[in-house]
């Protein structure tokens, strides 16, 4: 099936998400480091970028010329993250200059008590034309998600929600289960850790695949050297 012409531009590639959270060395609250992790991406072959904050999806869309996929994570109620679950948030990122915006999709109770169905139904009235990428951690939530009008589709909670924490890392069968079901491309995403990874994701039916803490986070990607090197 045709694609928007932004969501064929990923086709294939890494998307790499340039993301620091508070307590991290790369967090600044000033800004301006994620612009420098994001034009390392985009001189590497990157063909997307998935930032969070407002801020930083601006100051990434001024340095590189690549998509923006942006969302706003917050902990909310009872105290898990949610990605991007209020139509402020939408509004923030909208302004920002967003290219996709992801948005949670699971299928948890959400502090609002509002369907994920009908807040996609509310942000598609209020941004006809804005692409939307649901982040979602099962099947049943990854087919969901197509059928209430996502444009993609991504794994990017598998492993992180109650619901899925005995999923493997990285969750391959999901992505092959997914590209199977649906329509919609599939974004793999989440505990993606090495190249070749990436490229059996690729195998196994996804349109694109993200790379995170392997590629952004020097504190992960040292811990794991420390680890990996203990008697």
């Amino acid at each position: 099936m045709p694609h928007h012409p932004l969501v064929d531009a990923l086709r294939g590639g890494l998307v790499v998400s340039c993301q620091a959270l508070p307590g991290e060395p790369l967090y600044v609250p000033a800004g301006g480091v994620m612009p420098l992790l994001a034009k390392a991406a985009e001189l590497a072959g990157a063909v997307g970028i998935r930032a969070n904050s407002a801020r930083d999806v601006r100051e990434i869309k001024a340095a590189v010329d690549l998509p923006v996929i942006g969302l706003v994570k917050k902990d909310y109620p009872p105290g898990e993250a949610y990605i991007t679950v209020t139509m402020a948030e939408i509004d923030d990122l909208v302004a920002a200059g967003a290219d996709v915006i992801a948005m949670d999709a699971t299928l948890r109770p959400r502090f609002d008590g509002v369907s994920v169905a009908d807040f996609v139904a509310g942000v598609r009235r209020a941004y006809p034309d804005q692409l939307l990428m649901a982040d979602i951690a099962t099947l049943e939530e990854g087919v969901h998600a197509a059928e209430i009008g996502f444009d993609l589709v991504g794994t990017t909670l598998s492993g992180y929600t109650p619901q899925s924490t005995d999923a493997p890392a990285p969750n391959v069968e999901l992505v092959r289960e997914l590209a199977a079901r649906i329509d919609v491309p599939v974004v793999a995403e989440g505990r993606i850790r090495t190249p070749e990874q990436a490229r059996t994701m690729l195998d196994a039916g996804a349109y694109c695949v993200v790379v995170g803490g392997a590629i952004t986070r020097p504190l992960e990607i040292a811990t794991g050297f420390v680890e990996a090197m203990r008697p």
